[in-house]
């Protein structure tokens, strides 16, 4: 097997010590702090546009395979590659956010389902398809 390592481009900053519903966190404004020597890659970004968000869930252990959504034993089972679950085997998270701002090396977003100090390990230009709702 291969081994994949990588390395964080910077770190979210919000109100959220810890993990709340998606459904909470949709209105927030976070920000994510680019390492400063990377800024030259934020060129041709612009706020208004949507940004495709790559981090570690730096806080989930664990998985199985079948798992009630939003751990709610009401609702049937279902495959973890058909939930957004942080418990999955690569524990990655993708959040398709808004651009408010750029700082420097701070990115101001809205939406994004990331605790505070979860480190980022990408950003992309999201496609005009994908605006509708996070990833």
């Amino acid at each position: 097997m291969i081994k994949i390592c990588y390395h964080p481009i910077g770190y979210v900053e919000n109100e959220y010590p810890d993990p709340v519903g998606p459904d909470a966190m949709r209105d927030v404004e976070s920000r994510i702090v680019l390492q400063p020597d990377l800024v030259g890659g934020l060129q041709g970004l612009t706020p208004g546009q949507y940004i495709m968000v790559l981090f570690h869930l730096h806080r989930s252990q664990g998985y199985t395979l079948l798992q009630h959504p939003r751990g709610d034993v009401s609702q049937p089972l279902r495959g973890v590659f058909a939930l957004r679950s942080p418990h999955r085997p690569n524990p990655i998270g993708v959040s398709i956010v808004p651009l408010l701002a750029i700082e420097g090396n701070v990115l101001h977003v809205r939406g994004l389902d990331a605790i505070n100090g979860t480190p980022v390990l990408d950003i992309k230009p999201a496609e005009e398809h994908e605006k509708a709702d996070t990833v």
